[in-house]
């Protein structure tokens, strides 16, 4: 079993729209939707939900109003500012201590120092993960409730759910939509597979952050590929794309032109090799063979 994990220094590179191509051209693999923070491959492959899933990356504080003696020792020792005198009254006190759940951290803190044993401070909801079905094959995906965090532990769930089902039913790639960026849900999302795909853009933005995604990959000693979208748009930064690739030892798996039927294919929720096979799509055909054959798997359709 192989991992692969498409990334992009930046959002809106086309990242998403080249793992649905790849899916559907891979025949049948395993899907692991890793952009946890804004999650949007189930809007191309419109997933069927067969499990769900709670997931929680920390705790939370809640002051128990009837313990509450409103001492002010919890809102002492928050280095958050996340309590305050604002709690309804109890049998004791006219205001009790009340925790803002967005600001809580969940350090714990509050609890350990609270004379009253008045904070409950039990597993926080932060957000949902799925497997799936899809006309490409599973699907692991997930989102994080509103200003909620600890994406990485929720990348790193994902990826392993992914793996688990591709081992149990022996599929040879996992692919992955990784996250934009070099932050902690990137880290989780490459740390270990076998090779890694960074679609940029011909913009001064796209050349910078390739350069910072490269760094990244090379900490972690991956092989990584180049993928330069929407080239023609701009060919001399394209240029210079493929020049910085070369000195940081990058492979270049293609260019894709620009092309407006990605648009249309996205409101037909279709990938763009689904929807058309003339034009981009014989450009995402070709890097996905270049992929595919260092990735070293076959089609699976093939080998049946």
């Amino acid at each position: 079993m192989k991992e692969l994990v498409v990334i992009s220094g930046k959002g809106g590179t086309g990242k998403t729209s080249m793992v649905a191509s790849f899916a559907a051209l891979a025949g049948r693999l395993v899907l692991a939707d890793c952009d946890v923070d804004a999650a949007d491959l189930h809007l191309v492959l419109e997933p069927e939900i067969i499990e769900q899933e709670d997931f929680s990356g920390g705790s939370r504080a809640r002051i128990i109003t009837e313990k509450c003696s409103a001492c002010g020792k919890c809102r002492e020792v928050c280095r958050f500012n996340a309590i305050s005198f604002d709690g309804r009254e109890n049998h004791m006190v006219e205001k009790t201590c009340q925790v803002d759940p967005i600001a809580c951290e969940g350090c714990g803190v509050c609890k350990y120092f609270c004379p009253e044993n008045a904070i409950d401070f039990s597993r926080a909801v932060n957000g949902e993960w799925y497997v799936s079905n899809t006309r490409t094959g599973p699907m692991v995906h997930a989102k994080l409730g509103i200003a909620e965090e600890n994406s990485g532990k929720l990348v790193s769930l994902v990826r392993t759910q992914a793996k688990k089902i591709a081992q149990e039913q022996k599929h040879a790639i996992v692919l992955i939509d990784g996250s934009p960026g070099i932050g902690c849900p990137v880290i989780a999302s490459i740390t270990g597979a076998d090779l890694v795909l960074v679609v940029t853009e011909p913009t001064l933005s796209g050349l910078h952050d390739l350069e910072r995604v490269a760094d990244l990959t090379k900490h972690f000693n991956i092989k990584t590929l180049v993928c330069i979208n929407k080239w023609d748009l701009n060919q001399e930064l394209s240029q210079k794309i493929e020049d910085m690739a070369k000195q940081k030892n990058l492979t270049m798996a293609g260019k894709i032109r620009y092309d407006q039927l990605v648009t249309k294919a996205q409101i037909k929720k279709q990938a763009v090799v689904e929807y058309t096979q003339a034009g981009i799509a014989k450009d995402i055909v070709e890097v996905w063979t270049k992929v595919n054959d260092i990735l070293g798997c076959k089609r699976e359709d093939d080998e049946r």
